[in-house]
């Protein structure tokens, strides 16, 4: 028996379902927004007068570090990669505590924190549906194998 698949098996990838790709372009913002934050610290580290300026050019690169881990689980979850749910999920379980240490916060934090609570959670839900799931040891195993 061939393990090559046939023309018609591996003409069309199936598509992937849309909580996917809802949840990898919410992990794709915290990413966009984790990046911005880093760069930010970095440019008031360096030209600006901040209180410490290395304090503010660690945190700056610790942020581009921290973005890298949200950005790759995106690119994963788009991809259909099994791989990525770990990252994903990783991201929105450490998410949670900062959110509720920006409530404590006051003011405009409370805002984003919020937020980021809420996208925490529907990322995690998405992650965990079963259609997901399926989805992502689908394209796993690839197009006619068989999962175990």
């Amino acid at each position: 028996m061939s393990t090559k698949p046939t023309p018609t098996e591996s003409a069309v990838p199936a598509p992937l379902p849309r909580r996917l790709t809802a949840a990898a372009a919410l992990n794709a913002l915290q990413g966009l927004a984790l990046a911005c934050f880093g760069v930010y610290m970095l440019y008031v580290g360096i030209a600006g007068a901040p209180d410490s300026p290395q304090q503010a050019e660690t945190g700056g690169v610790t942020l581009l570090v921290l973005a890298a881990l949200p950005l790759t689980a995106a690119r994963g979850l788009l991809l259909g990669r099994r791989w990525s749910r770990g990252p994903a999920v990783i991201t929105q379980v450490m998410s949670l505590p900062v959110a509720l240490t920006l409530w404590s916060g006051g003011g405009a934090l409370k805002t984003g924190s919020v937020f980021l609570a809420l996208a925490a959670v529907a990322v995690l839900v998405l992650l965990v549906n079963p259609t997901a799931t399926e989805a992502l040891v689908r394209t796993a195993a690839g197009p006619g194998e068989q999962t175990r």
